[in-house]
């Protein structure tokens, strides 16, 4: 039975994992429109789904934001936070962003389009993009799992 579960679990995340980036289209936190597609993801792309009233999300992107400097001297990335607030929670995305001083480019789907698109249900959920299709994926926040993340960065740029 163990055998039987866990070659569906390593069905599953093939499944997921071999997924590629979704024609979707949503907005900056400047009003700018980005097609998510059209990123360039020739080096490692973090996307960080979360939302201001989720207090593991601001945890995992304040984390990430003290070691920030240091994984950008070391490896090549870009990080997006892609905010999943609503109509109603918007607006208070940006004095977060500003009161965290995150350096991220904040994306907004407060449709949750890209969301859906991507099949995520919960947040914090961090996906890792290289080479047009999404490597990594991680659900939830525990202190410790932004190393993980830096070692999926460093296994992409090594194989750059």
């Amino acid at each position: 039975m163990k055998m039987i579960l866990s070659g569906f679990l390593i069905f599953c995340l093939s499944l997921c994992l071999a997924q590629e980036v979704p024609n979707v289209s949503i907005t900056t936190l400047n009003g700018e429109k980005l097609n998510v597609s059209k990123i360039d993801s020739s080096t490692p792309v973090v996307m960080s789904f979360w939302a201001t009233w989720c207090l593991p999300c601001m945890e995992e992107l304040t984390t990430i934001n003290e070691k920030y400097e240091d994984w950008q001297k070391e490896n090549k990335f870009t990080l997006y936070a892609v905010s999943t607030d609503d109509a109603r929670t918007t607006s208070k995305v940006k004095t977060v962003v500003k009161s965290k001083g995150w350096p991220y480019t904040v994306l907004l789907d407060p449709n949750q389009t890209l969301k859906r698109a991507l099949n995520i249900n919960s947040i914090p959920h961090v996906i890792l993009i290289h080479k047009g299709k999404i490597v990594y994926s991680h659900v939830g926040y525990s202190p410790g799992d932004e190393d993980e993340l830096i070692k999926k960065i460093k296994e992409c740029n090594s194989t750059h």
